[in-house]
């Protein structure tokens, strides 16, 4: 194994933990993976992580070590990359993170056309809601919906999506058409979990945001759910347009407040904070902004 392959491997061993996970990507034995890395620090003369039955945890030179080699092959990839976009034919492997509702309905359709397109970019898709860890995953770009990013989040925006207030038109006929976003409290409400209760439903009022509190007899954390109790009867939710377009076609809910709609949420791509942007992966951001806007 050359140096730069034991600085990859390294780094993979690293970022998930565990040989078995590497050796899993690699397709090859737990125990190739641990004599290079056994190797690597025989080369080297210091040890670079410490490893119990449960957790493998870095010394202090392993640390310096990890860092020296991420620039290191960032370094590569961008010599790589400017050689390969040249060419003008993508290529690679990439791994994409999805959320999952959307990535399903909206993603899914695009992603395979892409494919067809770039047939030399093998693409992993990972459909989860749970917020990833691109550095230490290995994720190459996330796709999230959200009204807002946190403090650092390196992201392009791609489009926005529409939230829509619905509910069964038998649950109003039983319980009546609340008007105004502060008439919500007197409704069963339904909402996305764990923080349901404490969270504001955010609506438009005379052009500003405005917060209101809703108590909650239902929550879910998958919006899906959340649109099918609330086609059952059970209530009003709050749902993206991508979620309710069905149901709302179908006549099973309709949509109410529409003039206090809430704030759009916007879909974006989220990159890892310390690598080079590979050429494929522009491609593909550039790719789904032109369907998405």
């Amino acid at each position: 194994m050359n140096r730069l392959d034991a600085m990859h491997l390294f780094v993979r061993v690293v970022e998930l933990g565990s040989f078995a996970a590497v050796a899993g990507q690699l397709g090859v034995a737990r125990s190739v993976v641990t004599r290079q890395i056994a190797a690597l620090e025989e080369h080297l003369g210091i040890k670079l992580m410490v490893r119990s039955t449960r957790r493998l945890t870095l010394t202090s030179a392993g640390s310096a070590y990890l860092e020296r080699c991420r620039a290191i092959l960032d370094l590569v990839e961008t010599a790589e990359a400017e050689v390969m976009e040249a060419r003008l034919t993508p290529r690679g492997h990439l791994r994409v993170g999805l959320p999952l509702s959307f990535g399903l309905k909206r993603l899914a359709p695009l992603l395979l056309e892409f494919s067809q397109t770039y047939p030399e970019i093998c693409l992993a898709l990972d459909f989860t809601d749970r917020e990833l860890n691109l550095i230490e995953e290995g994720v190459d770009l996330s796709i999230r919906i959200s009204a807002r990013l946190a403090p650092g989040d390196i992201a392009r925006k791609l489009g926005t999506c529409r939230l829509m207030t619905i509910a069964a038109p038998h649950y109003l006929a039983r319980r009546g058409w609340p008007r105004h976003p502060s008439e919500l409290a007197r409704h069963d409400c339904i909402g996305y979990s764990p923080q349901s209760n404490s969270r504001p439903w955010s609506f438009m009022v005379n052009e500003q945001v405005e917060n209101f509190h809703v108590p909650c007899r239902l929550q879910a954390n998958n919006g899906e759910v959340l649109a099918a109790a609330a086609a059952q009867g059970l209530g009003i939710t709050i749902q993206p347009d991508f979620i309710a377009a069905d149901l709302l076609a179908a006549g099973r809910v309709v949509t109410l407040l529409d003039e206090f709609s809430p704030p759009d949420l916007g879909i974006y791509a989220l990159l890892p904070s310390n690598r080079y942007l590979p050429h494929r992966v522009r491609v593909l951001i550039d790719f789904l902004a032109s369907r998405l806007a």
